[in-house]
């Protein structure tokens, strides 16, 4: 089901939500679109460069796959995990690394781009911001209602961010609309955005 998206056939409408989780070695990728209440699944997988190749051949390989995989799927916008300081700095650098190389493919095509934090993903996916990658797989599977679970975590990471993205712009429209009660989140989950957007503004004042 899941794989690069080459010869996969156009789907007419809006283009997906494209998620990105930002990696050297691994760099994720999941793309979502609404299907009018639901959410499906387009594309999913991960970008792989060799370790031993010299670090500006891997980034161009790198910055390549992710310009194909843009041209592919024509996605509405692009949703790339918000790099954070971590104990490892080794990892930290190249994780911002191949963040910067997609946030600028998808800037050079005047494409939206978003960023969360994993934490507010985890909190909006799974109602807990501690949450391990098994749990954050498990209800991925059970969103978009997928016959197994996406594997590797990178792949089920950037689906995260495309669906955590994709509630946000409907939590965006109710706001818009004036109705709270017409346009709220259709479930639990859903809810769960909002509560993990009121705790970042909250924390952020």
């Amino acid at each position: 089901m899941f794989g690069h998206p080459r010869g996969a056939e156009p789907t007419p409408g809006p283009g997906p939500i494209l998620g990105i989780d930002p990696g050297l070695s691994r760099c994720g990728y999941g793309a979502v679109r609404r299907d009018g209440a639901a959410l499906r699944a387009v594309a999913a997988g991960v970008m792989r460069t060799p370790p031993e190749w010299a670090l500006p051949d891997r980034l161009v390989a790198l910055a390549d796959d992710i310009e194909r995989l843009l041209d592919e799927l024509e996605p509405s916008a692009v949703v790339v995990e918000r790099v954070l300081f971590q104990v490892n700095a080794r990892t930290a650098i190249s994780v911002g690394q191949a963040s910067g190389l997609a946030l600028a493919a998808a800037a050079r095509r005047g494409l939206p781009v978003v960023q969360y934090s994993p934490n507010e993903v985890k909190l909006a996916i799974t109602g807990d911001g501690a949450a391990d990658k098994a749990a954050v797989q498990m209800m991925v599977t059970r969103q978009l209602r997928l016959t197994a679970m996406p594997d590797p975590p990178d792949a089920a990471d950037a689906l995260a961010l495309a669906i955590c993205h994709v509630w946000r712009m409907r939590l965006n429209d109710a706001q818009a609309a004036g109705d709270g009660e017409r346009g709220a989140p259709s479930g639990r989950l859903e809810a769960r955005v909002a509560a993990a957007l009121a705790k970042q503004r909250g924390g952020a004042r």
